[in-house]
């Protein structure tokens, strides 16, 4: 149940061209108690080999599910739209103490029989907090999944919210917190996002909260919090795997059908709105800790989540430093060794992104390692990259995204986020060619823009 921003996915606007400017096309309006069905694939055979259908229960609650042929387990997960970004200064670390607190029982369950519920039947079962979501889910037996929603409509319909949970949890998270500020590569990158977004910004505070917020924050705070974002309009459930749609429905109604959950006439939530890009704030920041290592991440201002550009931003972002093959890994470890780990990353955000470049290395080698990294990314931004590298980006991209999908859970969470936070969802086969369709020129475009920006850089490690 630790907080963490998940990394971004390939989903993006559009099954066209990497190069033509787009927005996302918003899916029809669909009565509640429909059913549609958005993809099916089938095998050279003719075969069904993977059917996703969509429903929209009372007070706008979304069930969306993907059956794959084969499978003998599913994946379920409920989305909620709503992270640590909806937080303000004085609620700050409040998304994932509410995370937490679901697990401590309701009405009907007390906190171990929701453990001993899934573990009997020797279930995955957990919990994540991002800055613009929260997610539980569990990975079942299929014959097991009418327990993991029931369980599941429990804790998000009825959780108790008991002022001694209230407080046992408290000294948890505030553990937790500890436990992150020991993690270097934790610091390096919270410390990044805050001179990025700024302290003051909902963006650029830590997920978690701090020791102050933390211990600041009461139950009637707490449960306000609870009242107004854990609404059906605002909630998605998503399972992959074994799953018989209909059968989910009646099992999902009846399950968050609690309390009068479903009561209302709400429809479904749309996607945040990102009317306008939030700038980030160049500039370099340090921090001391009892580290043996230095640890630095160094970048600048990246894509909104759906930028038309995602995809070239994708290969570019693997072909510099996404594997052992990558222009970063060679230069920096290979060829120098400077560094035993150094990778690029693409986050992004509704209304803003990051690109960058973590490393960590031996406090007397900071200086070669800052040097030669800019000196990549300098040459990447004027140059763009080789055709080899561009190959390399695509087949490592294709490749990660396939195997990645060979897991129910991955299914899961492939729909339940383009149904809570896209406009559509895309196939495999569209997501692959857009992969394919990105040029050098695409890329060689969206490293002079993004690398020829100022540079925010975070630095952690001895004095």
């Amino acid at each position: 149940m630790a907080p963490r921003t998940e990394p971004t996915g390939q989903q993006s606007s559009a099954g066209r061209s990497a190069r033509s400017p787009q927005r996302p096309v918003p899916k029809p309006t669909q009565k509640v108690g429909s059913t549609r069905t958005l993809q099916t694939v089938r095998d050279a055979d003719g075969q069904v080999t993977s059917l996703v259908r969509r429903t929209v229960l009372p007070g706008g609650l979304r069930v969306i599910s993907e059956h794959l042929a084969g499978a003998r387990s599913v994946a379920i997960g409920v989305w909620v739209g709503v992270g640590s970004r909806d937080e303000s200064a004085t609620l700050h670390g409040c998304s994932h103490f509410l995370e937490h607190l679901l697990f401590k029982g309701t009405a009907e369950r007390s906190a171990l029989d929701i453990s001993i519920a899934l573990d009997a039947v020797g279930g995955e079962f957990n919990a994540f907090t991002a800055k613009e979501y929260t997610c539980f889910h569990a990975r079942v037996l299929d014959e097991d999944l009418p327990l993991a929603v029931d369980v599941l409509g429990d804790m998000i319909t009825g959780s108790s919210i008991a002022d001694e949970d209230v407080e046992a949890e408290r000294d948890v998270i505030l553990d937790e917190l500890a436990m992150h500020d020991d993690d270097p590569d934790d610091v390096v990158h919270n410390l990044f996002a805050e001179q990025a977004w700024g302290r003051n910004s909902a963006l650029g505070r830590d997920i978690g909260g701090t020791e102050d917020s933390i211990r600041a924050l009461t139950r009637a705070q707490i449960l306000r919090f609870y009242r107004k974002h854990y609404r059906p309009a605002n909630l998605v459930v998503s399972v992959a795997g074994n799953v018989d749609h209909t059968a989910l429905v009646r099992q999902v109604r009846k399950a968050f059908g609690r309390h009068d959950f479903l009561a209302g006439d709400e429809t479904p939530a749309p996607p945040r709105p990102a009317a306008k890009t939030v700038r980030v704030h160049p500039g370099t920041v340090e921090a001391t800790r009892p580290f043996e290592q230095v640890n630095v991440v160094l970048g600048m201002m990246g894509l909104t989540r759906n930028d038309e550009r995602r995809f070239a931003l994708g290969v570019l972002n693997t072909a510099l430093g996404g594997g052992t093959s990558s222009r970063l890994f060679q230069e920096v470890r290979e060829r120098r060794g400077l560094a035993y780990s150094v990778f690029s990353f693409a986050s992004s955000h509704a209304d803003s992104g990051l690109v960058g470049v973590s490393v960590g290395c031996l406090p007397s080698k900071l200086d070669d390692v800052l040097e030669v990294i800019r000196g990549e990314l300098a040459k990447v931004a004027a140059e763009g990259i080789s055709a080899d590298e561009l190959a390399r980006g695509k087949g490592q991209l294709r490749g990660g995204l396939v195997l990645g999908l060979e897991d129910s859970a991955s299914r899961m969470s492939r729909i339940g986020k383009a149904e809570l936070v896209y406009d559509e969802l895309l196939s495999i086969d569209e997501v692959l060619a857009r992969i394919e369709a990105v040029t050098l020129d695409d890329v060689r475009s969206i490293a002079a823009q993004v690398f020829g920006q100022p540079e925010i850089l975070a630095v952690v490690g001895p004095a």
